[in-house]
């Protein structure tokens, strides 16, 4: 090891600088002194004889050679954290630490009630959730820096080779209004009805928003028809316009039952529209699979669907759902899915 030309501390503070792009920022996010991390970067590009930074600008900027062991040095820090979990591993499920990922709906209405009773059950084991996109998601998977996540999007296909998928569960889409609407009091609205409404939405950048309007897609909505009156950025917003009769929206399902329960929202059937997206479960096999992981996945998932997950590469599984269709796919074993049940 006294070989080495650099430290885990001196990576450490490498990654630091990167990801806050100044060393006095990289130095209180260490709860260290801005000299003491000039120091290390000093004694770090001394020893590899190579200049890491270039500081000219405002914002310290890697050259190639930061660039190369920034990326090497995110994999041994990842492969450092591994081997603490394992090792605490050792106390059977005594401590350790859980790290789920998930979308944005998932994370916010599904997770946090798997989580509840999965710290009733082991209340020592730290447990942490990372929401982000489906895309950052999978790459923290597939990365190690996330036990496993579910998610509502598609896998990037660059990960398709890396990660084991499972479908986990069907997250429908159901449309809302207000509960004085003059539609509110059908049964059954026709779909041209759609056109006419005036709808709220999430921005259009935002990923939810592209996934909402793909799922719309395919089950037959004219989504450039929609009438979009206006636009914000949180599904909670929408939820809280829709009941001030602002408009309709689009919305899951596992995002409203609470609104549902309490009457202050309508929901809508659209005649012969059924729209839903698939959930589902990944992990990376070729990184070290807790007992913390192992017990979420065998104890808590299949309290809330009425399935078995059954993980499989998401390149084989798109392949042999091409195979089967004779048609093109768009995500893991997408044309093999049987009907799945939210039981939440």
């Amino acid at each position: 090891m006294s070989d080495l030309p650099f430290t885990l501390d001196q990576l450490r503070i490498l990654k630091a600088i990167a990801a806050e792009g100044s060393f006095k920022r990289a130095a209180d996010s260490l709860y260290v002194s801005q000299p003491a991390v000039s120091l290390q970067v000093q004694n770090l590009e001394r020893q590899l004889d190579v200049p890491l930074f270039d500081r000219g600008g405002r914002r310290a900027q890697l050259p190639e050679a930061g660039h190369l062991l920034l990326e090497y040095g995110d994999r041994i820090l990842s492969l450092c954290q591994e081997t603490c979990r394992a090792i605490e591993d050792l106390q059977n499920l005594q401590g350790g630490t859980l790290i789920i990922g998930a979308s944005q709906t998932t994370g916010t209405y599904l997770l946090p009630r798997m989580l509840g009773q999965y710290r009733q059950k082991y209340p020592e084991v730290a447990v942490q959730l990372h929401v982000h996109s489906t895309r950052r998601t999978s790459w923290s998977v597939a990365n190690g820096q996330i036990d496993l996540a579910i998610i509502g999007g598609e896998i990037p296909p660059e990960l398709q080779d890396s990660l084991e998928v499972a479908p986990y569960a069907e997250d429908e889409l159901a449309l809302i209004m207000p509960v004085f609407h003059p539609l509110a009091s059908n049964e059954m609205i026709a779909r041209s009805d759609l056109y006419k409404l005036k709808f709220i939405t999430l921005d259009s950048q935002s990923t939810i928003r592209k996934v909402i309007d793909q799922v719309l897609t395919r089950g037959g909505i004219e989504t450039r028809r929609l009438r979009v009156e206006m636009e914000l950025n949180s599904i909670e917003a929408i939820k809280n316009a829709v009941q001030s009769g602002l408009g309709v929206a689009f919305a899951s399902t596992s995002s409203i039952e609470k609104e549902l329960q309490m009457g202050v929202i309508h929901r809508a059937r659209i005649e012969s529209v059924e729209v839903k997206r698939t959930l589902s479960v990944i992990f990376n096999p070729n990184r070290y699979r807790s007992k913390a992981a192992e017990a979420f996945t065998k104890e808590i998932l299949p309290q809330f669907t009425n399935r078995e997950l059954e993980f499989k590469k998401a390149s084989a599984n798109k392949s042999n759902g091409a195979k089967s269709n004779g048609a093109k796919t768009t995500g893991a074993k997408t044309a093999r899915i049987q009907p799945i049940i939210f039981l939440i």
